[in-house]
């Protein structure tokens, strides 16, 4: 099934993300994902993740949350996995 992970960072964290985005990317490169990118605020800066994860059932899909290294060096103040369908 096809989760869609939705983050939003923390206020004030954006150097946070940056020290762990390489780890990031290297987790999601290394895993069943789809499609994934940042949000973006008015001036550029990434303030949150959409990602597209192809898992097994919820529960695998929550383990993989948790997993990632935005997650472990807590960035994130609010993190929402939806069951999602791809139509187009």
């Amino acid at each position: 099934m096809r989760i869609a992970v939705i983050c939003t960072d923390k206020p004030g964290h954006l150097e946070l993300r940056k020290a762990n985005r390489d780890a990031h990317v290297a987790y999601l490169k290394a895993s069943p994902v789809e499609q994934a990118g940042p949000f973006l605020d008015a001036n550029g800066d990434m303030y949150g993740s959409l990602i597209i994860l192809e898992a097994e059932d919820m529960a695998a899909a929550k383990a993989w949350a948790a997993d990632d290294p935005y997650a472990k060096a807590g960035l994130f103040s609010d993190v929402r996995l939806e069951i999602w369908n791809k139509v187009i």
